[in-house]
């Protein structure tokens, strides 16, 4: 447990390291490829654990429209004429998807598992994830990128190390047996402690705001943490990838922050 929680901590320093520096000191098209490599990673280690479940899917095809959704957000924020470009490109994504099927030449019956996932992706990992460059062309966008990461990911530390130390009690063992309630609450008192503290300098919310966001966060990001141990257990693989040692794959990094982006997003648009 030790040497794990160890090589997780070094792995997760040195990648919180390179996304803050990508978030202030990379300007904003590299800011957007970055999350377009994210996504790209993101979506391939979806679609290897579906193909796992001996599920057909254009991989190839999911992950290179999923990687040009940021993008195409980028480019929509800087031309007034190019607004419309995200919602487009993901509409003709779908028609694809479909016209990709009719080109099939064996008779199989997994047509509509195919094309479900294949789009499901889009929006799960591809759209979801996006949103973090919206929030990037926010006023005090950077900062703002920077809260909501520090706050989803305080939540996963905190309800590792209150689950190592003080779990008892399993959350959902059918979904993921080593999540206990008091990792739970672990994790829910580190975000609102790294929103209290962090979130008046990095956001001048008020204090209010700071605590409904602390416990939003926190939860959403759980729930996405959930999800994407259902979606592991469903297609009955362990992790996501192998190639960030103690962490797993790109999915299993990104999988808290796929609601919490969108959820943040639309809190500061609304309130």
């Amino acid at each position: 447990m030790d040497n794990k929680f160890a090589r997780r901590a070094i792995i997760s320093l040195i990648l919180f390291a390179m996304v803050f520096a990508v978030v202030y000191l990379f300007p904003a098209w590299m800011f957007s490829l970055v999350v377009a490599l994210f996504v790209a990673l993101g979506m391939l280690d979806f679609f290897r654990m579906v193909e796992h479940k001996k599920i057909f899917v254009y991989k190839y095809f999911g992950t290179i429209i999923g990687a040009l959704i940021p993008l195409v957000i980028y480019l929509g924020n800087g031309m007034a004429d190019l607004k419309n470009l995200e919602p487009l490109l993901i509409v003709v994504a779908s028609l694809l998807v479909f016209v990709l099927q009719f080109t099939r030449r064996e008779s199989v019956h997994d047509h509509l598992i195919s094309t479900a996932l294949t789009v499901f992706a889009l929006f799960y990992i591809a759209w979801f994830f996006s949103f973090f460059v919206k929030l990037r062309f926010l006023e005090n966008g950077a900062n703002l990128v920077a809260f909501v990461i520090l706050v989803t990911k305080s939540a996963d530390i905190g309800a590792y190390l209150f689950g190592s130390r003080f779990g008892k009690t399993e959350l959902i063992p059918r979904i993921s047996p080593k999540k206990t309630k008091e990792g739970t609450i672990g994790g829910i008192l580190f975000s609102l402690l790294i929103a209290v503290v962090l979130g008046r300098f990095l956001t001048g919310f008020s204090l209010a705001h700071l605590l409904v966001l602390g416990v939003l966060l926190a939860i959403i990001g759980q729930v996405g943490d959930l999800a994407e141990s259902l979606i592991k257990r469903d297609c009955k693989v362990k992790d996501s990838g192998t190639y960030l040692p103690g962490i797993g794959g790109a999915l299993d990094l990104i999988d808290s922050l796929l609601f919490t982006a969108p959820v943040f997003y639309f809190y500061v648009k609304t309130f």
